[in-house]
């Protein structure tokens, strides 16, 4: 049917159900009314980068007015951002898996009570290239754990639960080809591995803890780029295991800086 799924059998035993960190509830908001035409849904890290994204959306789009005052939907809240422009949704998950995992938690119920069907989830934003040029795109085909394994673990109550993060490989080729119509970028399909970590998990040397040789950090580089992995990062598995239980169809394209 193409609704968006939810896989807890409790929600049904709920009289109301309040997404906490968006500021949103189902008795509180007409979910229905405010979403049931989203479409696309693109998240990002910063709050900011998001807003930017909604208001180019706005005058891609040719929306009404210059987009300049879009609102924050979750203004109520300061843990994430969502804007919307015509059909897009744009929506801030903050940096690392617990931070994305909360909202994603919240957005795919705020989706299936809206009742929102066939919609496509992105993921842009930055990350460390791995043996690529500055300024590449990856588009991301499955993302890999830090021993280049598809799955994101996850300890609940005790046990630890494996799920798979493979992406929707059709909607990366789209995305792959759509990209060759803009030269500014070279764009490529890849592996994204997801750490928990920004300094020690990434194989950086500038942190406040460092327990590695630089040597031992570019064998570790080469091991992975040897596996596919062409771009690291800290939310993608998450990303991947979370939209793919719950029937939407995802993919992360982020840039690499240097």
């Amino acid at each position: 049917s193409g609704l968006v799924l939810v896989k807890n059998p409790h929600l049904d035993l709920m009289e109301e159900d309040i997404l906490y960190h968006l500021d949103l509830g189902t008795k509180t908001h007409n979910l229905p009314a405010m979403f049931g035409d989203i479409k696309f849904v693109c998240v990002g890290g910063s709050p900011n980068r998001m807003r930017a994204f909604a208001q180019f959306m706005h005058r891609e789009l040719g929306l009404a007015g210059d987009g300049e005052d879009v609102a924050d939907i979750c203004a109520g809240s300061d843990r994430y951002a969502m804007y919307r422009a015509g059909p897009v949704l744009s929506i801030s998950h903050g940096m690392g898996i617990p931070s994305i995992s909360i909202m994603l938690h919240e957005l795919i119920k705020l989706l299936h009570h809206a009742k929102c069907r066939d919609v496509t989830i992105i993921r842009i934003g930055t990350s460390g290239g791995l043996g690529i040029e500055a300024g590449s795109v990856v588009i991301t085909d499955t993302a890999v754990d830090s021993s280049f394994q598809p799955r994101f673990e996850q300890v609940v109550l005790g046990d630890v639960v494996v799920r798979s993060t493979e992406l929707d490989k059709d909607l990366a080729e789209e995305l792959l080809a759509c990209s060759r119509e803009i030269s500014d970028f070279p764009t490529l399909i890849g592996h994204t591995m997801c750490t928990y970590d920004f300094y020690e998990g990434q194989g950086r040397l500038d942190g406040a803890l460092c327990s590695f040789s630089s040597e031992k950090k570019l064998e570790y580089l080469r091991r992975a780029y040897d596996a596919g992995v062409r771009n690291i990062e800290m939310e993608s598995t998450a990303f991947a295991a979370l939209c793919g239980l719950c029937g939407l169809k995802g993919e992360s394209y982020r840039f690499h800086l240097l």
